[in-house]
């Protein structure tokens, strides 16, 4: 157990080689030192988990130095091993191993190989850093590294300018959430006295502390935090526009790792969410709404891509939901399964592109299930896990106790919202499938090859089936165990099941007979506002954007800002006429020469 700092220590020793190494090293050479710093971080993850369980599954922490030390503040770089932890641990190391060994395949033959490996390793180190981490503090460096690499990755082919924007965009908005995460954890310092996440769990149980409204406060930053990094509303619009990286990084961060965070936060927390009721019913509230208006996004957007990047959108949703109403065993069991079924789709989806010549768009593909049949049966497991497909799929058993917990509270509303937003996964994911593996084919492919390729995609899929929910996290010492009406639970089982059946067969009519909403005025304006995400980037757009840029340019023109320009215009009229005298004649040396040495003589007789 007390080789925990070695999870961090190898992928960021990766990470210093192939940043040093400045793109001298060999793709080979800089693949296996990529996927090699992963998967010894992935053993050593296998022994803590070992121990873990032996140990009866008793929290283990490890104190590897004290970081910061200033009068009473003291924070430690403190690791800590408990279900939670180990469970993020396994999804991090696991998939992350995983998608690199895709990657190593996927960006053989383009630029930065290097590069990407070393981007990739240090935000698996800083995400691994994020969940053992002890105390808040150290917990916000691995969140803003991972913020950072983020950035790095979804900006890796910075030549086109829209994938610079695209970068800045997730950066930008990621940051307004952490700026709130901040102030929180300045005043839950100010009222517990400590950052360490075990200490306060013990304070907030104790109730000891007079003011309820300063929990709201603390909880509800702690939210707008949680909302910034998952993409939750109304700080979702980064998430499409972040699918402008190479594919694998949409399935390490965008799927598996990354957005998942905030649901982590959240869970971390739990003790002091518990005592803000409110606040939870906000968390329920915002995972509902972005279930359905990401989900009704993905239903007419025809970039692979974007339609899995909403699809992500609104399974965090469904975290948000239970985590709303206090199922945090069902939240982190579905992040889990999420973590394998919608990796497997993201990888898919890249080497689907790849095939078709870099081609996005789903209507210019067609009847590709008897030229890429490997592919289409990743692609039905995936898509088949997403929607829940009963009995045979991970996510089903994630996805009914999500559902099964809005009616243990006895909260209708909640569960109608569940079950809309499983008809419409099964709707847009089959659409999606449909259209891309049936009909007529469209376009010529080129079939791939490589072990490197295979491995990670029947990896995924055996987890995205049955089996990965075999996995199940080992939460028993970390929540509070969720009850469950075993005959209600039959019941909704069978509806979701009809629902879903139900989606399969209209997705099934709608690419048969190419139908589409916008045949009416009414059903282009709904088509409009879904597929332009119901104009989130529009009001933004003219709320701070537009008003953002007049402020500045009225700043432009300070009088204050003048006088400053007008020391730097002086400094620049003396530079150009010094450099009058350095014309390169060497008769106009000598003379400036003799013209010095007259004046000196001059200045010496007079004084």
């Amino acid at each position: 157990m007390n080789l925990i700092f070695l999870t961090i220590i190898f992928p960021l020793l990766g990470f210093v080689v192939l940043a040093c190494s400045c793109g001298y090293l060999s793709n080979k050479a800089s693949e296996f030192i990529g996927i090699s710093s992963v998967a010894l971080s992935g053993i050593i993850t296998i022994f803590i988990g070992y121990n873990f369980f032996l140990n009866n599954q008793i929290s283990y922490h490890q104190v590897l130095w004290h970081w910061i030390h200033i009068n009473n503040f003291n924070v430690s770089v403190k690791f800590v091993i408990d279900g939670l932890s180990l469970t993020m641990l396994f999804i991090i190391t696991g998939i992350g191993f995983l998608i690199h060994l895709f990657s190593s395949w996927y960006m053989q033959a383009k630029e930065g190989f290097s590069r990407f490996f070393a981007y990739t390793n240090l935000f698996i180190a800083s995400m691994i850093t994020l969940v053992l981490a002890d105390n808040l503090m150290l917990m916000f460096l691995g969140w803003e590294c991972v913020g950072f690499c983020s950035y790095l990755l979804i900006g890796f082919y910075y030549t086109d300018i829209k994938n610079c924007k695209a970068a800045i965009k997730a950066f930008i908005i990621t940051r307004i959430g952490d700026v709130f995460l901040i102030i929180a954890l300045i005043i839950i310092y100010n009222q517990f006295g400590t950052l360490n996440l075990v200490e306060i769990s013990n304070l907030a149980v104790s109730n000891s502390f007079d003011n309820r409204y300063i929990i709201q406060f603390i909880t509800l930053f702690l939210l707008a935090g949680a909302i910034g990094k998952s993409a939750q509303l109304p700080l979702q619009t980064w998430l499409p526009d972040a699918m402008a990286g190479p594919t694998p990084v949409s399935a390490l961060i965008h799927a598996a790792t990354m957005v998942t965070a905030g649901v982590y936060l959240i869970a971390r927390t739990y003790c002091l969410f518990l005592l803000a009721p409110e606040i939870l019913n906000l968390v329920s509230v915002i995972g509902a709404i972005t279930l359905i208006i990401a989900s009704l996004s993905a239903l007419v957007q025809t970039d692979i891509k974007r339609i899995l990047a909403y699809s992500t959108m609104s399974q965090i949703g469904y975290m948000f939901l239970a985590l709303g109403l206090k199922s945090w065993n069902a939240a982190i069991f579905h992040l889990m399964t999420h973590a394998f079924f919608k990796a497997l789709m993201f990888l898919s989806s890249g080497s689907l592109i790849l095939s078709c010549n870099h081609e996005q768009n789903i209507f210019k593909m067609g009847g590709l299930r008897k030229s890429l049949p490997f592919l289409y049966i990743c692609f039905l497991v995936g898509g088949a896990s997403l929607a829940s497909i009963p009995i045979i799929t991970s996510g089903f058993y994630s996805k009914e106790k999500i559902i099964m917990s809005t009616l243990n509270n006895n909260n209708i509303i909640l569960m109608l919202v569940a079950l809309c937003g499983t008809l419409l996964t099964s709707i847009y994911t089959f659409r999606m499938i449909f259209t891309i593996f049936h009909g007529q084919e469209n376009i010529t492919v080129k079939l791939c090859k490589g072990i490197n390729y295979y491995i990670p995609l029947i990896s995924l899929i055996l987890l995205s089936t049955f089996i990965g929910a075999i996995l199940t996290p080992p939460l028993r010492n970390v929540f509070p165990e969720d009850n469950c009406n075993e005959t209600a639970k039959w019941t909704l089982e069978i509806i979701s099941s009809i629902l879903i059946i139900t989606g399969i067969l209209i997705a099934r009519i709608i690419t048969l007979r190419r139908y589409h909403v916008k045949n009416t005025s009414l059903g282009n304006f709904l088509y409009s506002l879904c597929y332009q995400a119901w104009g989130f980037d529009w009001i933004y757009d003219k709320l701070f954007v537009k008003s953002y840029m007049l402020v500045a340019n009225l700043l432009k023109y300070d009088p204050l800002n003048n006088l400053f320009d007008s020391s730097v215009l002086l400094l620049r009229f003396i530079n150009r006429t010094l450099l009058i005298s350095e014309n390169g004649y060497l008769r106009w040396y000598i003379l400036s020469i003799s013209i010095g040495a007259l004046l000196l003589v001059i200045s010496i007789l007079i004084t």
